[in-house]
């Protein structure tokens, strides 16, 4: 079976529904079942997106990927710097 992609919205939304799910009285595992996930992903979502609204999961997600693209430039930047450094002490 094919792994499904949530986006961080709709992530916040089955946590929620498993919530009041849970609420009125289902099991966990029940609950999850009923949202379509496993019960492990349940609570690692709930680890990382717990109290979150959906405004602020999206806005965490951009800033994710931001700061995945910079540490990238970063890299990339420092690695120039250093093939610089080395032409011009003639260490190549």
């Amino acid at each position: 079976m094919p792994k499904k992609r949530f986006s961080s919205e709709q992530i916040v939304t089955l946590l929620r529904q498993i919530e009041v799910s849970m609420t009125h009285g289902k099991a966990a595992s029940i609950a999850c079942r009923d949202a379509g996930i496993s019960q492990q992903s349940f609570y690692r979502w709930r680890k990382e997106y717990g109290g979150l609204e959906i405004d602020q999961a999206k806005r965490m997600k951009d800033l994710e990927r931001e700061n995945v693209r910079l540490k990238r430039l970063v890299a990339d930047l420092s690695l120039e710097k250093q093939v610089l450094k080395d032409v011009a002490s003639g260490n190549l």
